[in-house]
């Protein structure tokens, strides 16, 4: 069955049609329905990533219209290189199914595709299997191949193939939580015509909104005279953003106390975010005109995912509006700016930063004030700052920096002396009353990893066995050591998304590979020289070094003792420990 299409229904023709005319519907109903699930327990399976599933609801719903299913080569080549389907439609972001076992799938034959929970969700006809070149996407959809960018360190576990075919969408992933919020496109539609608004303008977010995005989101519907769409997303943003449950709370608190419920509507968004900057911002742009916005806000270094390996922002601060503004035209949203607002305290309001005078007192808070100055601290948010309610919520979530749990990762050759420190530092943080979860990569390879070899693919997978336990720890606030050659910068990235950027700490024990061949009393190094050993790590496989890691350690002058006492230092001037006097002043209270 070919993929239908919903037109906009005549009595919502006001609100702007959906990018290039309709909103698909792959989703089948009905009897068709029912033996395509008879079919369906036939097939050959696929489970999808968190990621893929994100992608399928957004497709069967018409989210990522005018697209019809995951893409074929053609397309996927031509948004690569020039932005655009074989159709010439604008599409900055390529939407594929990687597929990690090929063998798994086979041209011609369909394939069903299952949540990790193995629920059947669609069958896909199999037209094209192509193999793709995660350095090239990388470079041209993100414009950097740095591991540090979590999309780049993710993409090494996808597969080396993609498929792609007629999909029909049996049911759309199962959801419990804010089901009232979670609106499809043809459903917002809907609710704007029921708030009498042609204009619309949406207003994505991955962070809780505090004042200044209140004030701003305000200002930006009183000045097209409309409705506004505050979007949300709730699939996959930035790894160690806020969590979505706690975000959703906090908005929904925020739009019912202080928002016009007839000229405001809250619609969460289940995007898998990409944090591709300029290219992902006018993805953004071009999916809200789905859900019926013809403005948008676009803000500083929108969908940047941070700093990478050399302490730089990925991408330019108006890079990302610079670009929606070029196409706004040709999808016919027009791009609201993001404006620097701030806090005047001597007149109690906000403005624009260009608009201040000169020598007015002004007031702001970064993001890293909030969490350092403030939450990491149990201290409340200033109401200037934020609403009360939005405070207490993410005060729910927040604890001392010391005691959020946080992850030391060992990395270093085989000999570099990772394990001896690892083991004299968790005696030194037992020492201090704090639990430690040991994770040595050669006691998880004889139990968490047993049966896995020494290829690319089976180290990878290893590594990120550890980086999920150990997130898991660290989610739960405890303190786990992790000490694994773990050679490939792009797995050690990945785990640092799985843990999060501020409780994952790096340390490369940077030892000569002559020093820890004499080190060897297993003779696995003269066996690897010999050929005896394929593969090993240093002789003919490479270690790919830290580029910017948190910690480096020289172990050929110093011991093990000192080291860790120096890890223990760090540790305290990150605040993940608490010095002595803290210690002694915190037991007095």
């Amino acid at each position: 069955m070919k993929s239908s299409a919903v037109k906009s229904r005549e009595n919502i023709d006001e609100i702007i049609r959906p990018y290039h005319g309709e909103l698909v519907n792959l989703l089948v109903k009905g009897e068709e329905r029912a033996e395509l699930v008879e079919r369906a327990n036939r097939l050959p399976s696929v489970q999808l990533s968190h990621r893929s599933l994100c992608d399928l609801e957004l497709l069967a719903v018409g989210g990522f219209s005018p697209l019809k299913g995951f893409m074929g080569k053609a397309d996927y080549t031509r948004v690569l290189q020039e932005m655009r389907l074989t159709n010439d439609a604008l599409f900055p972001i390529p939407i594929t199914l990687p597929i990690i076992d090929p063998k798994c799938v086979r041209l011609g034959e369909e394939v069903a595709l299952r949540s990790r929970h193995n629920n059947l969700l669609a069958i896909m006809m199999v037209e094209e299997i192509f193999e793709w070149d995660a350095a090239e996407e990388a470079q041209l959809v993100l414009g950097t191949k740095d591991v540090r960018h979590p999309l780049v360190a993710e993409m090494a576990s996808w597969g080396r193939v993609y498929v792609s075919g007629p999909l029909r969408v049996l049911d759309l992933p199962k959801h419990y939580d804010f089901v009232e919020l979670r609106k499809t496109p043809i459903q917002v539609r809907e609710t704007l015509e029921t708030l009498g608004c042609r204009n619309v303008v949406a207003f994505q977010t991955r962070n809780p909104i505090h004042r200044a995005h209140e004030e701003l989101t305000k200002r930006a519907a009183a000045q097209i005279g409309g409705t506004l769409l505050i979007h949300p997303v709730v699939g996959m943003t930035k790894p160690g953003d806020v969590d979505h449950f706690t975000r959703a709370r906090a908005y929904k608190s925020l739009v019912e106390r202080y928002y016009d419920s007839s000229k405001t509507l809250l619609s969460v968004f289940p995007l898998a975010m990409r944090m591709a900057g300029p290219r992902e911002a006018l993805w953004h742009a071009i999916i809200r005109r789905n859900y019926g916005a013809n403005h948008f806000i676009v803000g500083r270094d929108h969908a940047g995912p941070g700093k990478d390996s050399s302490d730089r922002p990925f991408y330019g601060a108006y890079d990302a509006q610079e670009l929606v503004q070029k196409f706004e035209s040709e999808i016919g949203v027009e791009m609201m700016p993001f404006q620097e607002i701030v806090y005047l305290p001597d007149e109690k309001r906000y403005e624009e930063k260009h608009r201040v005078q000169t020598g007015a007192r002004v007031a702001t808070l970064s993001g890293t004030q909030v969490r350092d100055d403030y939450l990491s601290k149990g201290k409340s948010l200033p109401e200037w700052f934020t609403r009360p309610e939005t405070a207490a919520i993410l005060s729910e979530i927040s604890r001392p920096t010391h005691q959020q749990g946080f992850c030391l990762w060992f990395t270093g050759l085989s000999g570099a002396g990772k394990s001896t420190i690892a083991e004299v530092l968790a005696i030194l943080l037992r020492e201090r009353g704090i639990p430690v979860t040991m994770l040595d990569g050669d006691v998880v390879r004889t139990h968490l990893s047993k049966g896995l070899g020494f290829s690319k693919e089976d180290r990878d997978t290893n590594i990120l066995r550890i980086g999920f336990v150990a997130a898991e720890i660290v989610r739960h606030h405890g303190v786990v050591i992790c000490a694994a050659v773990s050679p490939y910068r792009a797995a050690r990235n990945q785990c640092r998304g799985l843990v999060g950027e501020n409780r994952f700490i790096e340390i490369f024990v940077d030892t000569p590979l002559e020093v820890c061949e004499q080190r060897d009393i297993k003779g696995m190094y003269a066996k690897a020289r010999r050929g005896e050993i394929k593969g090993f790590t240093g002789i003919d496989d490479p270690y790919e070094e830290p580029l910017n890691p948190e910690i480096v350690l020289n172990t050929t002058g110093c011991s093990a003792e000192k080291n860790s006492r120096q890890i223990i230092k760090q540790l305290i001037e990150r605040g993940c420990l608490l010095d002595d006097v803290d210690e002694r002043n915190q037991a007095s209270v």
